[in-house]
């Protein structure tokens, strides 16, 4: 509940810190366990900064975030555990992006096969209902 601020973090000047923020220490370190936020800083709601390293002026920590290493100056941090996503205002963009509106839904492709496979069953179905067919029909329906 409300906001924990480590013994040894240091916040800088003109630093805006939502609600449930915790500036905390991994219990790894002995002297200067939690971070350094520096001017100007953002941290979301319920965001996390955890470990001695320094979050850079003009940084934003988005809310939720869970940040363990340094900041660098004007960059976004976002995630569990943070990446940086922005830098000077401008995206950055990773090796394995991949582009979330056209891969396939593999849920969809395997409900289709099913639907595919059910009226193929249903069609042979058919066929044994009614017997008024000639052999080579049957020949087509091998079960």
């Amino acid at each position: 509940m409300g906001v924990v601020i480590g013994e040894t973090a240091e916040i800088g000047d003109d630093c805006l810190i939502y609600q449930g923020v915790t500036l905390g220490g991994t219990g790894k370190e002995k002297g200067k366990r939690h971070p350094t936020l520096g001017d100007n800083v953002l941290v979301g709601c319920g965001a996390k900064v955890l470990g001695p390293f320094r979050v850079g002026d003009n940084a934003r920590i988005a809310s939720g975030a869970v940040v363990l290493r340094e900041v660098p100056e004007n960059c976004t941090a976002v995630g569990v555990p943070a990446q940086i996503v922005r830098r000077s205002g401008k995206p950055v963009y990773f090796a394995d992006d991949v582009d979330h509106t056209s891969i396939s839904n593999p849920t969809l492709e395997r409900i289709a096969a099913l639907a595919g496979r059910v009226a193929e069953l249903e069609k042979k179905l058919d066929m044994y209902k009614n017997p008024i067919h000639t052999v080579d029909e049957y020949d087509d329906y091998v079960i």
